[in-house]
């Protein structure tokens, strides 16, 4: 059986979509700190779940997101998908404004610095972060946009 591409995202369905995944987000956040990562720190599928914090680009404030991440020597790597909205979460327009960050596993925090993944960069860890979590290569194919891929190294 042939599988069926998704659909791209309705402005309705991105709009609700967004107000999911941030409900789904801070319930992640809270319940992974309120365990040391014991809970919350794996995805469907098994994919590791780690704790990201940015500074807002216009606020300043610190904002916190769960993102699914692999590990590649000591960097750790991220993937703006967003369900493959048409947008780039803000969580990566805040990196790319301040690359000064926080990564949370378990209870360690590290300080690192987060930049987008070059050409070759990119097409080298893509097919290792879908082996991760196959459903990035259907929200690449749900959008027009390249789904950013963020490398985050020690600081």
């Amino acid at each position: 059986m042939a599988e069926t591409k998704r659909a791209a995202w309705t402005p309705t369905g991105e709009r609700l979509g967004t107000i999911f995944i941030r409900i789904m987000t801070a319930a992640n956040v809270w319940l992974f700190r309120l365990t040391g990562g014991w809970l919350g720190a794996r995805f469907r599928g098994g994919a590791p779940v780690c704790l990201v914090t940015t500074r807002g680009r216009k606020s300043g404030a610190p904002r916190t997101i769960a993102l699914l991440y692999l590990t590649d020597g000591d960097r750790l790597v991220l993937v703006g998908s967003k369900g493959g909205m048409s947008h780039h979460p803000a969580w990566v327009h805040n990196l790319r404004a301040e690359p000064r960050c926080e990564i949370e596993i378990g209870t360690k925090r590290t300080p690192m610095r987060a930049r987008t993944a070059g050409p070759d960069e990119r097409r080298a860890l893509w097919p290792r972060l879908v082996a991760m979590y196959p459903d990035y290569q259907s929200y690449q194919e749900r959008t027009t946009r390249e789904i950013p891929v963020i490398i985050c190294e020690p600081a």
